[in-house]
């Protein structure tokens, strides 16, 4: 049986080396365009990609030899699963090569807001030395709420197990998951109690724009707001709107309703996003650090073992 993989992305070599152990005759083509692979990849029985294009019923119906896509990260919401489902072809993933980065990530975004380190370094930067303006809270005492407790939600709770917090942790697909780092709650429990929001939950129909006037406007108290999930879970306009009212007290925010430029320049909100001193913006790079890149390849690389053919 033919067994090639086309890498159309920048993966680390573990990837590829632990593939032809196992093999596999693999083509490492980062450079590709999605044109071209469009144009071979019937030639192949798996693709390994990371966020270079959608893998969607255009490439599958090309791929009639398709058996398995490696995504090199977390979430497999730029691959159709309902078509691979369809086909049997089998999907992979490596949440847990970047859970430490998510939550190494989403702790840094919530001490540089409550700190208010960005706005103190400009200021300095600038001349400006208002230690009374630059107050910040302690975590110590307060309640986080996470929404979503898989590998980035249970990463991020364990990462804030040494800052004396109480943590909440709710999952609509999960039940008796308590454990020492965080409790079990309903959503009711996480609108009512919590000090900090953070999301770590994949991007479905189901979650795409959850996070909206409605919702933010049933939280009791005011919050900490922390998104290294997925852009399009949050209504953007309405964070910025519970910013202007105060009901957040600041925004971390790893992804976007709408990411890269000059995509992002276009948005309505956008402006007031930027302009904002209680937001704090960072790439969508929350999952990708110098080590991430080399964990997410083995992980996949182990997975490979287990895939059928």
């Amino acid at each position: 049986m033919n067994k090639k993989i086309l890498i159309i992305d920048d993966l680390h070599p573990t990837f590829k080396e632990k593939a032809i152990a196992l093999g596999f005759e693999v083509d490492d083509l980062p450079l590709i365009t999605r044109a071209e692979t469009l144009a071979v990849i019937k030639d192949y029985i798996g693709i390994a990609v990371r966020t270079k294009f959608r893998i969607n019923k255009e490439l599958f119906d090309l791929a009639p030899n398709l058996k398995f896509v490696a995504r090199a990260g977390a979430g497999l919401d730029n691959i159709d699963e309902t078509i691979a489902a369809e086909r049997n072809i089998q999907l992979i993933n490596a949440p847990e090569g970047n859970r430490d980065a998510v939550g190494e990530h989403a702790i840094g975004l919530l001490l540089s807001l409550m700190n208010n380190f960005r706005k103190a370094d400009s200021e300095i930067r600038n001349g400006i030395w208002d230690r009374e303006a630059n107050r910040g809270y302690e975590l110590k005492g307060k309640t986080v709420g996470i929404i979503g407790y898989g590998f980035m939600g249970q990463s991020f709770a364990k990462k804030l197990s040494g800052f004396d917090v109480n943590v909440l942790a709710y999952d609509k697909y999960k039940t008796g998951f308590s454990d020492a780092y965080a409790r079990e709650v309903s959503m009711e429990e996480i609108v009512k109690h919590s000090d900090v929001l953070s999301l770590h939950i994949p991007l479905t129909k189901e979650t795409k724009q959850m996070v909206n006037e409605e919702y933010l406007y049933h939280f009791k108290k005011p919050i900490f707001f922390i998104n290294s999930a997925r852009g399009e879970i949050v209504n953007t306009s309405a964070v910025i709107n519970k910013i202007k009212e105060g009901k957040i007290l600041g925004a971390g925010l790893d992804v976007l309703e709408t990411e890269k430029f000059p995509a992002l320049n276009e948005q309505s909100w956008f402006d007031d996003l930027k302009k904002s001193g209680k937001v704090i913006l960072t790439p969508h790079v929350g999952g990708w650090t110098f080590d991430s890149y080399r964990k997410i390849s083995e992980v996949l690389a182990q997975k490979l073992e287990e895939i059928k053919l």
